[in-house]
């Protein structure tokens, strides 16, 4: 969305417009998040790993807590913020997302 809006207000579309294709990306992006969680959680259970004592684990889970939790804030009060703190927010969520990936690497 972050790459989106901007390219969107360069078009002319309106603000209803924008908000809309926003929320909507919001209601997809909260699905790939649940599917995320829930195949992670199978494969954990398929593949017997350990819970206890896995540091590149508890560091994955934490930063997906991290992740789920200011995803929520920001789609919460972006209308309500400057755009600065948006995109603060939205290059937090990024790094956030490239650590994840780096801890599931770490995994295997």
């Amino acid at each position: 969305v972050a790459a989106l809006v901007p390219l969107l207000r360069k078009s002319g579309v309106e603000r209803p417009v924008i908000q809309a294709a926003a929320r909507r990306f919001g209601a997809i992006a909260w699905m790939a998040i649940s599917m995320s969680v829930v195949t992670g959680l199978v494969q954990l259970a398929r593949l017997d790993v350990k819970v206890r004592g896995n540091t590149a684990l508890m560091i994955k889970l934490g930063l997906v807590g991290l992740s789920v939790g200011l995803t929520f804030v920001h789609q919460e009060v972006a209308r309500d913020v400057s755009p600065g703190m948006r995109g603060l927010m939205e290059a937090t969520l990024l790094v956030l997302g490239l650590a994840i990936l780096f801890a599931a690497v770490s995994l295997v």
